[in-house]
């Protein structure tokens, strides 16, 4: 059996290894955070190919690699959703500080807050990558414009336009999450 273990690993790390570390890097700030977690999936792969069969190798690899990039996002800056938030002018965008920012952890925040990451990404993955990276450093990584523009090359006005790009992106798309959160 710790033979045919290994030869699963094996072939899986053959047959995903190259697409899944590029698939993470996409989306985090620096080589040795995709490398850490590249490792951790590949930890997590080995530890549950004896206790439970997994049918969609690819797709169990893919699905606990977004996992392991939404928990670094969330440790590394739990919020700095302020552009996504209501302003004083804007009745429109979806208030999820009110849903995410409750002082109780409750099981039901708890997954509030995970469908809310996870959709978040999903519909990050929808924007042209430049929107999504500006997004990405901006909101998640509180990196100002200055030192993306020095980073990127590119005229700070620019960064601001594909950030609220960006932002406009996410609020339509969050919406429908945000009403079918409050509607019951």
């Amino acid at each position: 059996m710790p033979e045919e273990k290994n030869n699963t690993i094996i072939q899986a790390i053959a047959a995903y290894g190259k697409n899944l570390l590029g698939f993470i890097r996409r989306r985090v700030k620096n080589d040795a955070d995709a490398e850490d977690i590249l490792q951790d999936v590949w930890y997590q792969f080995s530890s549950v190919i004896n206790s439970e069969p997994i049918e969609q190798t690819g797709a169990w690899l893919y699905r606990v690699a977004r996992n392991k990039i939404l928990d670094k996002h969330k440790k590394r800056k739990e919020t700095l959703l302020d552009d996504m938030l209501p302003g004083e002018d804007d009745d429109e965008a979806p208030d999820f500080k009110a849903i995410l920012m409750t002082e109780g952890k409750t099981p039901e925040t708890e997954y509030l807050s995970n469908l809310f990451w996870e959709q978040l990404f999903f519909a990050l993955d929808e924007l042209p990558e430049e929107q999504r990276q500006v997004f990405i450093w901006q909101e998640l990584e509180d990196i100002p414009f200055k030192e993306i523009a020095e980073r990127t090359g590119e005229n700070v006005q620019t960064l601001v336009s594909r950030k609220r790009y960006a932002v406009l992106h996410l609020r339509k798309r969050l919406k429908q999450l945000y009403q079918e959160i409050t509607e019951y």
